[in-house]
């Protein structure tokens, strides 16, 4: 069936209420790439808990997800060719070591980009303290549905990308990944086995599992985190990404990075085949 605006702008999803600790903290960043060199003391203090725990910024992005939801047959979104497009993070406070969470998400838009082009969902996911209903961190996700297109939306402008400076990068940070980070970091949450799965992964035209797209931007986080904040986490603020090609397991990832004042444009490239696997990026730091 063709895909339901109307069904989709009024699907309920469920909330999500999430217990976590230092173990789920450590787990994330291990599964984004921290304490590849067991002796860097900045990577360690996200990965040990015996002498004062940082939290990855980026760790909310894995927290009070309801997955898979998308998949109701009344919604008529084909999940086999949806993709994850862009994805936001806003944090409001800094991360706790340990708390208990609830996660909401609701769909705010439709896009029809046409029948050979596909549409567009636009999600909002935010986290609240279940204690004191404080807001935490506010996430928005584009997915785009490359099968869906041409259900009779109205065509509308989608917001332009972030531009990319023109100018030569002024740093650049070299991150490597584990061959076996996407089984690490599907133990936070995305079970999805084209990460996992390498006859499912060849049945979706990739010779191997891919990493996580939301592992990809953990990485480039990592990248602002060292050469922008001096690992200090409070001063990750909020950041944006555009993805734009898949990452092996076991590839380097390096970020390309510009500063002008608080705001932070970088793009992160697959170093051994020189593709550009996230565009566009964005984020902002306390300065």
């Amino acid at each position: 069936m063709p895909l339901n605006p109307d069904r989709l702008l009024a699907q309920e999803i469920p909330a999500v209420e999430q217990i976590y600790g230092p173990k789920d903290c450590m787990l994330y960043a291990l599964g984004v790439g921290f304490g590849y060199d067991p002796l860097n003391e900045n990577e360690l203090a996200f990965v040990n808990d015996t002498a004062g725990l940082k939290v990855v910024p980026t760790f909310p992005l894995v927290q009070g997800y309801t997955p898979f939801w998308e998949i109701a047959p009344d919604l008529g979104v084909t999940s086999s060719h949806a993709v994850h497009g862009e994805q936001t993070i806003v944090l409001h406070v800094p991360v706790a070591t340990h708390g208990t969470i609830v996660g909401r998400e609701r769909i705010l838009d439709v896009i029809d980009k046409g029948a050979a082009k596909g549409a567009l969902l636009y999600h909002e996911r935010t986290i609240t303290d279940k204690a004191t209903g404080k807001l935490l961190a506010t996430l928005k996700q584009t997915t785009f549905c490359r099968a869906d297109g041409g259900f009779g939306g109205p065509a509308r402008e989608t917001p332009p990308p972030h531009p990319i400076p023109g100018r030569a990068p002024d740093l650049v940070c070299d991150l490597p990944t584990r061959p076996e980070m996407a089984l690490i970091y599907r133990l936070s949450g995305d079970t999805n086995p084209l990460h996992s799965e390498p006859a499912f992964a060849r049945g979706a035209g990739f010779p191997r599992p891919i990493l996580h797209g939301l592992a990809t931007m953990g990485v480039a986080g990592h990248a602002i985190l060292k050469t922008m904040c001096g690992y200090d986490p409070t001063r990750l603020a909020a950041m944006t990404v555009r993805f734009s090609a898949p990452v092996y397991p076991g590839e380097t990832l390096r970020t390309e990075l510009w500063r002008d004042g608080a705001v932070v444009s970088f793009r992160v490239r697959v170093k051994e085949r020189d593709v550009v696997a996230i565009n566009s990026g964005r984020a902002e730091i306390n300065l």
